[in-house]
């Protein structure tokens, strides 16, 4: 009585969706409603709340029924309806992208419905293949969808990605025809070109030059790689030169100069190594190499006797970048306490994890409300019946979406919302999102704090810095506890089985289970502390072990003098691990910075 009270009262309330679910249960033990008789609240649920995950899971009910137990009694008996696949699966379609059946209930919708489909539906399919990574499928559908910039971007470039070489090319070609000004043709440009012959691609990386000049830097750079492939080293050089005088605040051009820069030093004349840093960071101060360039140059002015040159360097660096790993790096040679790679695993920080939240940028007042309570569960249903424009969403409803998907712990999709901001390109949302990054909340959805009573309490354990454990976990998972790896790594920490296994041996401790998080995190950490025993607490060698295992490391430092940690970062022979121990030390220092206040109040201050 109290549900249909609800759903008359409040027609228009999510919590009326979750009434009128609960009145289409069948008593306990009895089957699922066939599509034949589907209760009559059900029908409202589809109809008046198509995108909440409720009128998902009754769709994926309905098209697969069992016999297995309801959950709950139905409030009363009710009239019945009939509902078809069709509906059901457009249902799914629009709204249901985070369910595990989601792309085989989109392979069943185009093989039975796809004659029944409209443009808009098809946007709808191949959106939900293009965010699965399903590329072929997700450009076949594009090419049926409305014809925008994005939608025949996205259909050449799922062409390509699924080996249709020949249609891409007709695809890209058509896109540079019907919209010759959008962003999305100067992506399909740069990709023609790299399916074409070098004659044909030279012409087309000249439009791309001519059209896009934000671009030109890239197209020179591609020009200059189909010279040298052509043997054509002078017409190269000159491509490259041209990047550096014409483009010089370009990502190619910072890209020339860092690498000139480090050649000149691997070379020792660090007096060139100086002037091509210095031109990186005067010519593009933001872009994100000028935080290594600037790191380096702060290094190499300290060797030429420049202590306040340096200390200018490493300053900027933290300005400029303080979510790099080399405002980390700067902040050690600016003698700040932070920790150094043989000092972090004893430095125990001050963490002050926020006692409240703040208002999300989008949203109604009544998910707002659910919200700063801490309602998790019932502001992601919510925030689903109003978060209808998933396919375009504005800056600040894709940055509330990775919010909550943090509160509900789908932090994996979480984290990739915020961060994924970063590939904007309109200049006004550009500037949105630079503003959003002036605030701690986006960075703490970038660096959540998942299972902080568990991860702490362990670190606390193992005598291991709590942030350094933290970084690993989320660079490893994600804060995901179910998640699997292609080489079968188990949870938070991604351990192995077999290593699990040895681990159980080595802790006495035979009945376990790395999907648990607690076992999960008892295990990664004992492994953690015995790579940085083995390495007398050296946390660039434990991490780097935690990757590459503790044979590679032990080799590379027996191969050289790596006396000088930074320089043994850049000579790490595995490129998956330097770009790991980074992200893993970077994280530390974003979750010092985030969650330390003297070290948060001190890079303000700069």
């Amino acid at each position: 009585a109290t549900r249909s009270q609800l759903a008359q009262q409040y027609p228009d309330s999510p919590a009326a969706a979750e009434a009128l679910y609960q009145q289409g249960l069948p008593p306990a033990g009895s089957p699922i409603p066939t599509q034949a008789a589907v209760p009559q609240s059900w029908v409202s649920l589809l109809q008046t709340f198509p995108s909440h995950p409720l009128s998902v899971e009754v769709a994926f009910k309905l098209l697969t029924p069992t016999v297995q137990a309801a959950t709950a009694p139905t409030a009363s008996a009710q009239t019945a309806a009939s509902v078809d696949n069709l509906s059901l699966l457009k249902v799914i379609a629009y709204h249901g992208i985070d369910h595990p059946q989601y792309v085989s209930a989109l392979n069943r919708l185009v093989a039975d419905h796809s004659s029944a489909l409209l443009p808009e539906d098809w946007a709808a399919v191949a959106f939900g293949y293009w965010e699965n990574q399903v590329y072929g499928k997700a450009g076949d559908a594009y090419a049926n969808a409305p014809g925008t910039p994005r939608s025949q971007y996205r259909a050449a470039r799922g062409k390509e990605r699924g080996g249709k070489t020949k249609e891409a090319i007709a695809l890209y070609q058509q896109l540079n025809q019907t919209f010759p000004d959008s962003l999305d043709t100067a992506d399909g440009l740069l990709n023609l070109s790299r399916l074409q012959d070098e004659q044909t691609a030279m012409v087309t990386l000249d439009q791309l030059i001519a059209r896009f000049p934000t671009r030109a830097g890239e197209a020179l750079m591609e020009k200059s790689a189909i010279f040298e492939k052509l043997k054509s080293p002078d017409s190269a050089k000159q491509a490259k030169a041209s990047i550096l005088s014409q483009y010089s605040g370009s990502e190619a051009a910072a890209a020339l100069r860092l690498k000139q820069a480090k050649a000149n030093a691997e070379k020792g004349d660090i007096a060139a190594a100086i002037s091509w840093a210095t031109q990186l960071v005067e010519a593009a101060p933001k872009d994100e190499l000028a935080a290594e360039a600037g790191f380096w140059l702060g290094k190499w002015v300290y060797r030429q006797n420049q202590p306040d040159v340096a200390r200018k360097a490493f300053e900027q660096v933290i300005r400029n970048h303080p979510e790099s790993y080399y405002a980390w790096r700067s902040a050690v040679h600016l003698d700040w306490n932070v920790g150094n790679f043989d000092t972090v695993r004893a430095y125990r920080p001050e963490i002050a994890l926020p006692s409240r939240r703040m208002p999300l940028p989008a949203g109604s007042p009544e998910l707002q409300e659910l919200y700063l309570l801490g309602q998790n569960q019932t502001a992601w249903r919510h925030w689903q019946t109003e978060f209808v424009e998933q396919q375009t969403p504005t800056v600040a409803q894709q940055f509330t979406d990775g919010v909550m998907r943090l509160g509900v712990g789908d932090n994996l999709d979480g984290i990739f919302m915020v961060s994924s901001l970063a590939w904007r390109e309109d200049p006004a949302e550009v500037a949105e999102y630079e503003a959003l990054k002036e605030t701690p909340e986006f960075w703490q959805a970038i660096y959540p704090f998942p299972f902080p009573e568990l991860i702490l309490g362990w670190a606390a354990e193992r005598n291991l810095n709590p942030l350094l454990v933290t970084a690993l976990v989320r660079q490893e998972s994600r804060f995901q506890p179910d998640i699997k790896s292609v080489v079968l790594s188990v949870g938070l920490f991604q351990v192995i089985p077999d290593t699990g296994e040895w681990i159980s041996s080595q802790i006495d401790q035979p009945d376990y289970s790395l999907n648990k998080p607690a076992d999960n995190v008892k295990f990664g950490t004992w492994y953690l502390d015995s790579t940085h025993r083995e390495f007398d607490n050296n946390s660039l060698f434990a991490v780097a072990s935690y990757n590459a295992g503790p044979g590679a490391v032990d080799s590379w430092i027996q191969r050289g003098d790596f006396s000088n940690a930074d320089e043994f970062v850049e000579k790490i022979p595995y490129p998956e691990t330097k770009g790991y121990v980074e992200k893993v030390l970077g994280g530390y220092w974003n979750y010092l910075r985030l969650y330390d206040s003297e070290i948060a109040a001190r890079v303000a201050a700069l």
